[in-house]
């Protein structure tokens, strides 16, 4: 059974930081491709960074180009998101994903094989 768990959410306020973590298990040898995706109120899902086979390049987007790192410790099969400068916008619920060669070429929601339960990351004075 695969199982992504997120946690590390919480509120902040513009121009801090939170780490969000996920713990992975179950995942087959093809599920290479993993990142994270985000939601804002009223809007569609969106993706923020991917790793394959935890090699680089790593991908991110550009409203988070800068600010967010994405990293990965195999070891603890475990994903991290290292958000810093955060604003406003950046308000959603974050998820960590998991999919195959597909979700590397192409980053979008449909592609994804697997994803967590969501954490809330909410940005305001």
């Amino acid at each position: 059974q695969v199982k992504l768990v997120e946690s590390g959410g919480g509120s902040v306020q513009p121009g801090g930081s939170l780490r969000l973590s996920c713990t992975i298990s179950g995942l087959f040898y093809q599920h290479k491709t993993m990142g994270w995706f985000r939601q804002a109120p009223g809007k569609e899902r969106e993706g923020v960074a991917r790793i394959y086979e935890g090699r680089d390049p790593t991908y991110y987007a550009d409203f988070v180009k800068g600010r967010f790192t994405l990293s990965q410790d195999n070891a603890k099969n475990s994903l991290y998101l290292q958000m810093d400068s955060l604003k406003p916008e950046d308000t959603g619920i974050y998820f960590c994903v998991a999919g195959g060669p597909g979700l590397f070429h192409r980053f979008r929601a449909s592609e994804v094989d697997y994803w967590g339960q969501g954490t809330q990351v909410t940005v305001s004075l």
